[in-house]
């Protein structure tokens, strides 16, 4: 099927252009990736013109001022401080406060069969939970979703709970569908996808009024399914809780997990498409999200021409989860010139889809930044795995940098082109912001230039967010271009592990007296195995930054607190994952419960489990370990 594209030459040319951007894969051109420099993405910023007698001229899109906060450190926060509330509300199952607008206000299947079919004119279909049980466990479960649903942590003794969360038995109040959706797969429109393993159990308020839909993965088949099983692993539902609330504690928007339970029946499963499948456990995990709607969830409908029900979800998606933008008035100002003719300029406020489409590529700019300064790479950062809220959405075959090499990819079906490996994932964030947007500007909810704006916030957001983050993984006291660039080079290199080496720079001493014998003293367990020239290269380069530090007034011991709290010591290597998978597998879930437990705590030294965050062992470079295919 031909790719969607309803958007002018200039946007066309501008996608190009950003379709084309490649960061350099050599060892001498690596450090490249930490500005991108000078502009991947060939884009101009927007310049801030209000109207006279408004706004004063420093007000800019990330102004407090701004109503519609386009920040995603307001989201990570605002996600961390509902699980530390002191005054908590705690409910039994059958008193949750269910809401289901997503059901109600949108159109829904006629049918509710799961028999795989193409689903047209409707934004999901009511299908309840086929999966098979036979004793299943509960495995394990986050206390902070809990505490976000108001879930009262004695619910998870019952007897009946891991019935309730296998599907096997109906959630009280719920209303269970499964979501319609398309994508472009790894750069081709793949058609219909949809939920094919996934059930929303539904919509619940909870005693902050916020909203948040309980999703189970690996739950039986729905109608988009296609020629799968809807079942899931205890192997892939490990990985995804754990890294759900590890991405989470790295304060990282993303989607939740309630919990995780075996099934007691086995799946079939051939994780490298080799012809050999295995029986494995079967597991389901209870995935949560204020919404799971997708960038795919718009282009499906718009592939077929449905634009009316493009609008519906846009309505939705803005009345529900960015009413900021839904009470815009024009006197806010939000407008925007883009450079180029008098008749440039892009007002907000009198479209709140296109105030709409730029909060989308912001926060998912924000994201992406993010993700690049930890280390982590999603995978498969196909158009339907892309949140509009901008959330970390569908974990498969995800990795964190050990090894630092950005030219890394965790997921063995991207091996041959590499379109989503580490370094790449930027220039992938924009191809999907520009699939998006043609997909509005189809249904003509926002214009061109509309369009072509929200693309430059991208740009601008992702290397400002990026830059800083940088800065301050560093502890710098400004951002200096050519120092990363050497440090990241020198890091390729010698393929010095990422998170270890950023968490114990923050013990180098702004002291430009150190004898040059003791620079690399610091640094000496991660820098590994290196000749003489190399250790010289690397003591300039520590040299240059001890320099740059003693411009600071920061003392050492504020800067090393400063640089711990974001770089983190605990990371879910995928080696832990397996270590944990190993022993679920034969019915020990002592280790999941213990990597949930670090894995809260990243920025903290944990003493008695600095076992968690040493250097990979050897088996752990093997396949199926630190690469895994999309069925994982």
């Amino acid at each position: 099927m031909a790719m969607l594209s309803h958007l002018s030459a200039s946007l066309l040319s501008h996608t190009a252009t950003a379709l084309h951007f490649r960061l350099p894969l050599t060892s001498t051109s690596l450090a490249k990736l930490h500005s991108y420099p000078p502009n991947p993405f060939n884009l101009r910023p927007g310049r801030f013109v209000p109207p006279a007698g408004s706004l004063p001229t420093n007000v800019s899109m990330d102004s407090p001022s701004r109503k519609a906060d386009l920040s995603v450190d307001s989201v990570a926060d605002g996600l961390r401080k509902q699980s530390l509330g002191e005054d908590k509300v705690k409910l039994g199952l059958e008193d949750l406060n269910w809401d289901h607008s997503f059901v109600r206000e949108l159109p829904g299947d006629p049918r509710s069969d799961a028999i795989p079919r193409e689903v047209l004119n409707a934004c999901y279909t009511k299908v309840s939970p086929s999966v098979e049980v036979e004793d299943p466990q509960l495995v394990a479960w986050s206390q902070s979703v809990a505490d976000l649903l108001d879930i009262d942590p004695k619910e998870f003794e019952r007897p009946d709970f891991p019935y309730i969360f296998s599907g096997a038995t109906p959630l009280v109040g719920g209303m269970p569908y499964a979501q319609c959706y398309g994508g472009h797969q790894f750069g081709m429109w793949a058609g219909q996808l949809g939920d094919g393993r996934a059930i929303t159990l539904g919509e619940l308020l909870n005693s902050k009024s916020e909203r948040w839909e309980l999703q189970l993965k690996g739950a039986g088949k729905t109608p988009y399914s296609r020629f799968a099983d809807g079942l899931a692993v205890l192997r892939s539902s490990i990985r995804e809780f754990l890294c759900s609330e590890a991405i989470h504690s790295l304060r990282i928007p993303t989607t939740r997990a309630l919990c995780l339970v075996t099934t007691g029946k086995f799946v079939t499963r051939d994780m490298f498409y080799d012809g050999n499948p295995k029986d494995e456990p079967g597991a389901i995990v209870c995935r949560v999200a204020q919404s799971f709607l997708r960038f795919g969830s718009y282009q499906i409908h718009a592939s077929r021409g449905k634009f009316d029900i493009v609008h519906a979800l846009a309505d939705y998606a803005i009345r529900h989860h960015f009413p900021h933008i839904e009470n815009m008035s024009r006197s806010e100002s939000l407008s925007f010139n883009t450079g180029k003719e008098d008749d440039s300029i892009v007002d907000l406020t009198s479209n709140k889809y296109a105030a709409w489409t730029v909060e989308v590529a912001e926060l998912t700019a924000s994201l992406v930044a993010r993700w690049q300064g930890v280390g982590f790479t999603h995978g498969v950062l196909n158009t339907d795995n892309m949140s509009v809220l901008g959330l970390t959405i569908d974990y498969g075959p995800f990795g964190f940098l050990d090894a630092f090499d950005p030219s890394f990819t965790p997921n063995t079906t991207d091996l041959p082109g590499r379109r989503y490996c580490f370094a790449n994932q930027p220039d992938m964030g924009l191809w999907n912001i520009a699939q998006f947007a043609s997909t509005l500007s189809s249904a003509q909810l926002i214009n061109d230039k509309e369009a072509n704006y929200a693309m430059e916030r991208y740009g601008t957001k992702f290397m400002d967010e990026y830059q800083s983050i940088m800065t301050r993984k560093l502890g710098l006291p400004k951002y200096n271009k050519q120092l990363i660039s050497k440090l990241l080079n020198n890091m390729a290199v010698d393929k010095v592990d990422y998170t270890n080496f950023f968490r114990l720079l923050s013990n180098i001493k702004a002291d430009p007296s150190i004898p040059e014998d003791q620079l690399l003293v610091p640094l000496k367990a991660v820098l590994l195995d290196i000749g003489k020239e190399r250790k010289e290269a690397w003591a300039s380069w520590v040299k240059s930054y001890i320099d740059e530090l003693s411009s600071s007034d920061i003392s050492n011991e504020e800067r090393k607190a400063s640089m711990n709290s974001v770089n983190p010591k605990y990371i879910l290597r995928n080696y832990l994952c397996q270590s944990a998978i190993d022993a679920a597998e034969t019915g020990d879930f002592g280790e999941v419960q213990r990597l949930l437990k670090v894995m809260e705590r990243p920025y903290d030294d944990q003493p008695g489990m600095e076992k968690y965050a040493r250097l990979p062992p050897a088996w752990a470079y093997r396949p199926g370990v630190c690469m895994l295919s999309c069925s994982s």
